[in-house]
């Protein structure tokens, strides 16, 4: 089935209340203007270190409220949905959303806490910190964080599995083909697909020019279709121009490593569509 034929949906969106660049109601009529059915909003979940990239308390509330009136002011035009991305750092335990993405954007090493995803230099500098240069010590320790997400955040879907590699595509900094790298990232990857959660296929570090493919990598893409893992589409969107971003490309990624179909959430809920 072709990205035409199927229900236009994103979960992720970031809103000027963290990390993104328009308020909840220009995404709501972006939404709109691009034919789409169904606009979650996922802000970033408070965490007491970082106060630039996500909500503060006061922030949460009026995000709440202000998508909750755009939810019923435009319930005949778009299905607005009220979720959150809950990081594994997360304050406090993520109640009254209508969805929660689960991720991991922070290491906590000697009592401090670091971005995963900040910069190149900041990942560098973080590995040789901490980790003694050992990317694959890292990323062990990444992927035991990644691999307790659902029991840490109470999630349905699962965010940008690999998010650790997001500046490694030229491959400098490791090899993605080590078993060093994907012995622990397919344990993770395992451990979560015995949970009824639904990965989401990222394009978002694509649509900002770091990578040239969503997460998760396709080795692990094939191996969710393999072990008959869920799917859907997000573009992690932190503006309105990337609202459905690289989704068809993304589709065409899913058929190749042998995924059958996406789950996409409609104002009906959850339906599955087959990828032919």
């Amino acid at each position: 089935m072709a990205f035409d034929q199927i229900p236009k949906s994103n979960l992720h969106t970031h809103t000027c209340f963290c990390d993104g660049a328009d308020t909840p109601e220009d995404l709501v009529r972006a939404a709109i203007d691009l034919g789409m059915h169904t606009l979650g909003f996922s802000g970033h979940s408070t965490v007491f270190f970082d106060t630039e990239c996500c909500m503060s308390r006061e922030d949460t509330e009026r995000y709440r409220s202000e998508v909750l009136r755009l939810k019923e002011q435009y319930r005949e035009r778009l299905c607005v949905l009220l979720g959150i991305e809950q990081d594994f750092y997360a304050d406090e335990p993520a109640a009254g959303y209508d969805y929660i993405i689960g991720s991991v954007h922070y290491l906590r090493q000697e009592g401090e806490y670091i971005a995963v995803d900040l910069s190149k230099q900041a990942l560098l500098d973080t590995v040789k910190r901490f980790f003694g240069g050992d990317f694959y010590r890292f990323a062990r320790h990444y992927f035991e964080l990644v691999s307790q997400v659902v029991e840490k955040t109470g999630c349905s879907i699962v965010g940008h599995f690999d998010l650790l590699a997001k500046f490694n595509d030229d491959g400098s900094l490791f090899d993605e083909t080590d078993p060093r790298y994907l012995r622990p990232a397919i344990d993770a990857l395992d451990a979560l697909l015995e949970k009824d959660v639904i990965f989401e296929i990222n394009t978002g570090a694509a649509s900002r020019g770091y990578r040239k493919i969503p997460y998760p990598a396709p080795i692990f893409l094939h191996r969710i279709a393999e072990k008959r893992g869920r799917v859907t589409l997000s573009s992690d969107a932190h503006r309105h121009e990337n609202l459905l971003y690289g989704f068809s490309d993304a589709m065409g990624i899913a058929h190749s490593v042998g995924l059958g179909a996406l789950d996409v959430m409609t104002p009906n809920g959850w339906k599955k569509f087959a990828l032919s």
